[in-house]
């Protein structure tokens, strides 16, 4: 049997539901194939709304053990997992549900299989059924790596998804890698009363962002007990009895770790290995992501990819947009590019960490003619009474127009802070400009004004 659709999706997270909603707006016959055990795609079921719902239960037990600060006394605050599980589990059943009964609607035909190329405009499911379509929208995500570490593949490991379903604390965890995904789960396990330590190959931790940014992160972290490695090279992984070891380099000495649990947390890689991209003429680039132009059509003029299965940012509102873009492609509908120039980026651990636009280092390699200020946490009415004096504000402006061209956050709140910024580098706004507004006082927002003030006083000068 072969039914002929106009699209065909492959995968319904968020990049691949955004498609088919965006497609169906204007045009019927349209297919969604999914294999994975749930619906509902990895932001909802295994990543962003999961691990936020943990986190914040952790920043508030981190407030109520801290209680001394603020003239509190909450003698016995402590994590009862079980339940925070099940009112994680709760949460996102709700969500999931929303985006099942979407997926599941009449509005498309919901193949619940695996997908792969027979040909360039047909695919065969699990029940060797073949289906084609006019056009296809590959939006199947990412897996968790396991990359070639002596060890790692005969050793019992963790990775975020059985973070993400933990209903007990594990006496202490072995964190391999240094990313935004173990930085925010082994602060969470941190704090919710696991001995941490982390073990990352690079020099700095969040090695994506500024060293001055990794360098507050990494002191917050250390003030609550995480022990850090980094600049390490790992030699061999073991278990030893209930427990694991391992064995790495760190500033030229060996040097072994214990820990009753290992996560491997060394990121995931593009879900394109069972697709039979070759079959359809698809390419994919040196990072593993499916090849695609500024409008996400791949090598097959008539396949698109959207989301973390192309990069080149693994992002959810990204894929979103990726999505929506490469369905407005196909309707003819004349939609721009995306600009990741100005694209902002939200690291949720505590402090946050935020940025918007271009960073000092993108601005140097492009030799752009720039000028810089911060202003500190420490030093700000409203961050010092929330004790929340951890990092600071830093802007990037143009020296010859005073635009604003990028923005740095890491701090309390740093991912609701930076979008006033997100703003501003999106419509060019000017530091004059941004200064005419009101910014009320106390709040943590107005910390913007403080380096803007001292770039303007600085332009003003030169002329």
């Amino acid at each position: 049997m072969n039914k002929h659709y106009d699209l065909i999706v492959i995968g319904g997270g968020s990049a691949g539901y955004a498609a088919a909603r965006t497609y169906r707006e204007h045009r019927e016959n349209v297919a969604i194939v999914d294999g994975g055990d749930q619906l509902g795609g990895l932001c909802i079921l295994k990543g962003c709304m999961p691990s936020k719902t943990l986190l914040y239960v952790a920043d508030v037990l981190h407030h109520a053990q801290n209680g001394k600060k603020f003239g509190l006394s909450i003698p016995d605050a402590q994590p009862d997992i079980k339940a925070i599980h099940e009112r994680k589990k709760k949460l996102i059943g709700e969500f999931t549900q929303y985006r099942v009964d979407e997926l599941e609607s009449d509005r498309f035909d919901l193949y619940k299989s695996d997908a792969k190329f027979v040909s360039e405009n047909s695919i065969e499911l699990n029940s060797g059924e073949t289906l084609s379509a006019d056009y296809f929208i590959i939006s199947t995500g990412s897996r968790i790596n396991f990359p070639q570490i002596p060890g790692l593949d005969s050793v019992a490991s963790i990775t975020s998804d059985d973070v993400l379903d933990i209903d007990y604390i594990p006496k202490s965890v072995i964190v391999l890698g240094g990313g935004i995904v173990a930085c925010e789960l082994a602060q969470f396990l941190n704090r919710m009363g696991s001995d941490i330590t982390v073990i990352q190959r690079s020099k700095n931790i969040l090695k994506d962002a500024s060293t001055q940014a990794s360098d507050v992160v990494t002191q917050a972290f250390r003030d609550e007990g995480i022990k850090i490695f980094t600049g390490t090279k790992i030699n061999k992984i073991v278990a030893q009895n209930e427990s694991v070891n391992v064995e790495f380099e760190f500033e030229g000495k060996k040097t072994t770790v214990k820990g009753e649990k290992l996560f491997n947390a060394l990121g995931r890689i593009p879900n394109t290995a069972n697709l039979g991209l070759e079959n359809a003429g698809i390419e994919i680039n040196k990072t593993g992501h499916i090849k695609t132009n500024e409008y996400q059509q791949t090598t097959n003029a008539k396949i698109y990819a959207t989301g973390d299965c192309a990069g080149p940012h693994e992002i959810v509102h990204i894929a979103v947009l990726q999505g929506e873009l490469a369905s407005k492609h196909i309707l003819n509908k004349n939609p721009q590019p995306l600009n990741y120039d100005t694209m902002v980026n939200v690291v949720f651990t505590d402090p946050q960490l935020a940025t918007v636009g271009f960073s000092e280092k993108l601005l140097i390699e492009n030799g752009l003619d720039f000028i810089s200020a911060e202003y500190p946490f420490d030093d700000l009415g409203k961050s010092i009474l929330m004790e929340a004096k951890y990092g600071y504000v830093k802007i990037f402006v143009s020296r010859t127009d005073e635009v604003i061209l990028g923005a740095e956050c890491v701090g309390k709140d740093a991912g609701e802070l930076i979008h006033s910024l997100t703003i501003a580098v999106t419509l060019k706004a000017t530091v004059s400009s941004m200064l005419k507004a009101h910014w009320y006082h106390p709040t943590l927002s107005e910390i913007w004004t403080y380096p803007m003030e001292e770039i303007l006083e600085e332009l003003e000068n030169k002329f």
